[in-house]
């Protein structure tokens, strides 16, 4: 049989609300208050976002959320300004998901300016290949390419 037809598809699709309330400075009970709205309205999670670097609004959002409303939608953190905080913590307060997201752009960003400074220093890519991922290991990335 063909793929696509008369095939079963079985899709799943999760919603989660994202939730800006300490960012904006408002507290953990608004933010409570708006992720009990999500959810009732329709959320499948919850994100809940701030740009504090404590990450003790978080901890008291998510420890709220988790003792007064509900135990079990999924909380989704994203540590980019309270990075000191481990996933095992994340874990006590309550949080199933752990986004990274933007750590990966924010690291490959020095090493391509290294590898452009290295390049333009030697007039050759040479000095600059300590940087750089073989080409045999990036063709592997590519499907169709061993």
């Amino acid at each position: 049989m063909e793929a696509g037809k008369n095939a079963q598809v079985t899709e799943a699709l999760m919603v989660n609300a994202r939730i800006e309330r300490q960012v904006c400075g408002k507290g953990s009970s608004d933010a409570v208050n708006r992720g009990r709205a999500y959810v009732d309205a329709v959320a499948d999670g919850i994100m809940i976002h701030s740009k504090g670097k404590s990450g003790d609004d978080i901890k008291e959002f998510c420890t709220i959320f988790r003792n007064t409303f509900n135990k079990s939608t999924p909380l989704v953190v994203v540590p980019s300004t309270y990075n000191q905080i481990t996933e095992d913590e994340f874990i006590k307060w309550g949080a199933n998901i752990v986004i990274y997201a933007n750590h990966m752009l924010r690291s490959a960003y020095p090493a391509m300016l290294e590898t452009a400074k290295l390049i333009l220093e030697n007039g050759r890519s040479l000095e600059a290949d300590m940087f750089c991922m073989p080409i045999k290991e990036i063709l592997e990335l590519i499907p169709g390419t061993k």
